[in-house]
């Protein structure tokens, strides 16, 4: 990796701490930002580092939160890396409207499933609405900021 391509990297992952310093409570899971940094880097780096960025703020907005799932959060950043990564593999292939379905689906619905099994159906039931509200959002403020992020910087090579 370059040296320009981690500075971005590093930059991103500070903004992740960023957005999930703005957490809303809702049940028992909270609304943070902690994706929005991940999904704009999509614009400057490759999908590997979007993943990375992504993982890295799912560990730091569950730090500010003091680690509620304790090390079951590996599990979450994990998703957190596949689901940013398959964001960029289909925004680098130009299928946009996919890869917001894949992003909000993937993080609202499919990542909670483990959880079915780890812990119960009645935290997954009570999880999944506010990881649907906290992707739409995220999704929504990315999809807001990207042509203003498009004009501010070129794609890091």
């Amino acid at each position: 990796m370059s040296t320009k391509k981690l500075a971005v990297s590093a930059l991103f992952i500070s903004l992740t701490a960023v957005g999930g310093m703005f957490k809303l409570p809702l049940g028992i899971t909270s609304i943070a930002f902690d994706s929005l940094p991940a999904l704009l880097a999509v614009l400057f780096l490759p999908a590997s580092s979007v993943g990375l960025i992504a993982a890295f703020g799912h560990f730091i907005s569950a730090l500010l939160g003091g680690f509620p799932l304790g090390p079951l959060h590996a599990v979450i950043a994990l998703e957190m890396w596949l689901i940013l990564w398959a964001f960029a593999k289909l925004h680098l292939g130009g299928r946009h409207i996919l890869k917001w379905l894949v992003f909000v689906i993937g993080n609202g619905i499919l990542a909670a499933i483990p959880f079915y099994f780890l812990l119960s159906a009645a935290f997954f039931i009570a999880a999944v609405p506010g990881l649907l509200i906290a992707a739409v959002l995220n999704a929504a403020v990315a999809g807001v900021a990207m042509p203003f992020m498009i004009k501010i910087g070129k794609k890091v090579e």
